[in-house]
């Protein structure tokens, strides 16, 4: 049986990704009180090169050579960016709103690709960006105390992830996935160490578990994201991304008590409606 026979696997997977973005999530949160981000970060992406330490011993520099230099640059420090804000986005706002921000990304996607490439957003995505970013204005909920510039941080999380979802497609069209694995985990370690070193603090031994789970929690990501793929088609694989918001949403009131008010709830739906109708209408032709 081929993997896009198998639906059922595949969403199974997609709820696999979700499960494991959340938990990530929470424990990064908890690690946030005690480490500084710059470290978690810098862990992260130092963990992840050595992953791909096999891989570099088997193709040798003939498998890092490439004429995309450039893009692998943006690609890498807008992965980079992602993950930096939205651990500070996670160590000073409760865990589903930060979730919620860096999850909105398909929804600036439209945006990225007019700036970058030049093409005009078809007019059939306009109605549920709209929608979206308005449940962003309502989580945000500009004029309340309680919501201040790490909620905005934690929406430039969900831009910069955009940034690096149109990057790697860019990418994938002449480079291996091993490749573009590579420089960014490579090039986001660099951009991370100086920051690591500058807020070094002693790790106590307890956080190490947790340190090494969020560190590998990338690679577990990307593998489960790429198993959902093969098995099912985009069109039922994306939605299960706001899966994570939910998973978010519950681990946030069991362990921290987080709990939403009516505007968050409202916008939070919002967010999530208008990233699945523009998943949905992605696969129509657009109007003229």
């Amino acid at each position: 049986m081929s993997h896009q026979q198998n639906p059922t696997l595949g969403v199974l997977f997609g709820i696999a990704t979700a499960v494991i973005g959340s938990l990530a999530g929470a424990a990064t949160k908890h690690l946030a009180s005690s480490v500084s981000v710059a470290q978690i970060v810098c862990f992260q992406y130092l963990l992840s090169c050595l992953i791909c330490t096999p891989w570099i011993v088997k193709h040798g520099l003939n498998g890092l050579r490439t004429q995309r230099i450039g893009q692998h640059l943006i690609r890498g420090l807008a992965g980079w960016a992602c993950f930096y804000t939205y651990y500070l986005a996670l160590a000073h706002t409760p865990l589903v709103d930060a979730v919620l921000l860096r999850n909105a990304a398909p929804l600036w996607v439209p945006l990225v690709v007019l700036c970058w490439s030049r093409i005009m957003v078809p007019r059939n995505r306009w109605l549920p960006m709209g929608i979206g970013f308005i449940g962003v204005i309502l989580v945000l909920q500009p004029g309340n105390d309680d919501i201040g510039s790490w909620h905005l941080i934690g929406a430039l999380s969900g831009l910069t992830l955009a940034i690096s979802m149109v990057g790697t497609r860019r990418l994938s069209e002449t480079e291996p996935t091993q490749r573009i694995l590579f420089y960014y985990f490579f090039i986001s370690f660099l951009t991370s160490a100086p920051l690591a070193a500058h807020s070094w603090q002693p790790i106590a031994t307890a956080d190490w578990p947790l340190m090494f789970f969020v560190g590998i929690s990338i690679y577990l990501l990307m593998f489960f994201y790429t198993k959902a793929y093969s098995y099912a088609p985009a069109s039922l694989i994306s939605p299960l991304t706001y899966f994570s918001v939910v998973f978010a949403g519950l681990l946030g009131w069991l362990i921290w008590g987080d709990k939403p008010g009516m505007l968050s709830l409202a916008g939070m739906s919002l967010v999530i409606i208008g990233g699945l109708l523009t998943v949905l209408l992605g696969k129509k032709p657009s109007s003229k």
